[in-house]
């Protein structure tokens, strides 16, 4: 049966990734129970249609329903839940690059979510392939309960107006004591000769000991002059990896697929061609560096950047500029309707009426 194997994914990788979320905590944990719910909705909602025959479609107005609906249910199941995970990707590469080597349960967890939705996937595309498959058996699932009774309207507001005030703290011994005048250094410790350095010489042999702070120590070792890391370009599963490259214009990414991710970072004076379709692009830390791709499923990303330009042939959905001066952006005709999300830039320019390869 088709809910024995949605449980297994409820018991298997869905059951891991909420044990990560838990010991990650704060909104992560609150977002997982949400995820939980969820699921658990999609288990009730399948274990009724396995026991229920497809209700009949009698409906006065399913001729104004119908275009709606076809619209909606329009992506196949199993494609759709996979672009979804796919687009995610961008977000869950961001993940396994800033705690890959902090933390292994934010990893784990990344790794435990990709498996939810890929064994999701593979049971859609085996019990669910073009849509929703009702059990064939029975009578028609029942109308949904009626909505649940309308809260309780709030309780009254207090009236603090009579509320007695806080008293003032007392200060009489304060102004007792500024009303001694003179006598207010009375209980204070003479200064004997002995502790004067200049009638005592030998006070002068132990002066205070320099300090410095952890933070001037830190930034003086650092202060030299750091070697170059060697130029990388290679391909880690489904993700490029481009890193301090100097001076080359010939970083080619060739046949990319939709779930590929490009990370450029710390490249200088350089040029990355992407051809095909592939998920996101993030460049980070780079100086007059120029990406120029064909399509892209999610967005493409700039952090800690100078002076770098960007160039689309097709389409891409977002673009995020953040702690970056100097950019400029050419738009394709397909790519017009773009969500440009800024954070802290300077001299952004995007070109969008001529087009001109970089």
């Amino acid at each position: 049966m088709s809910v024995s194997g949605f449980t297994d994914i409820l018991q298997g990788p869905l059951a891991q990734y909420l044990q990560f979320s838990a010991k990650i905590g704060g909104d992560v944990a609150q977002h997982s129970q949400m995820v939980q719910q969820a699921f658990s909705a999609q288990l009730q909602f399948l274990q009724l249609a396995s026991q229920s025959g497809k209700p009949a479609n009698q409906n006065d107005f399913m001729n104004l329903l119908g275009p709606t609906s076809n619209c909606i249910n329009s992506p196949a199941p199993a494609p759709y839940v996979k672009e979804m995970n796919d687009a995610g990707q961008f977000y869950t590469n961001r993940v396994l690059k800033d705690w890959k080597e902090k933390n292994k349960t934010h990893v784990d967890w990344v790794k435990a979510w990709i498996q939810t939705l890929t064994e999701l996937q593979a049971f859609v595309k085996r019990h669910h392939t073009t849509g929703l498959v009702w059990g064939g058996k029975g009578t028609a699932a029942a109308a949904p309960p009626p909505p649940p009774a309308a809260p309780l309207p709030p309780p009254p507001t207090m009236d603090f107006s009579a509320a007695p005030l806080e008293s003032e703290p007392d200060r009489s011994a304060l102004f007792a004591q500024l009303n001694q005048g003179a006598n207010i250094t009375s209980h204070l410790k003479k200064v004997t000769p002995d502790m004067q350095t200049h009638k005592n010489p030998t006070l002068k042999q132990t002066g205070p000991v320099s300090y410095t702070s952890p933070t001037e120590l830190k930034n003086t070792l650092l202060s030299g002059p750091q070697p170059d890391k060697p130029p990388t370009f290679f391909r880690d599963g489904k993700k490029w990896l481009i890193e301090y490259q100097k001076g080359n214009h010939q970083l080619v990414v060739e046949n990319g697929e939709m779930n590929n991710t490009v990370y450029v970072y710390k490249c200088i004076d350089s040029t990355v061609i992407i051809k095909g379709k592939i998920n996101s692009v993030v460049m980070d830390s780079c100086k007059k560096t120029a990406v120029v791709f064909d399509h892209l499923v999610s967005a493409v990303e700039f952090i800690n950047c100078q002076s770098v330009q960007m160039q689309v042939f097709g389409k891409v959905p977002t673009i995020s500029i953040d702690k970056t001066d100097g950019c400029q952006i050419y738009l394709s005709p397909e790519s017009l309707d773009v969500e440009i999300i800024r954070e802290i830039i300077g001299n952004e320019r995007i070109n969008t009426e001529r087009q001109r390869r970089l």
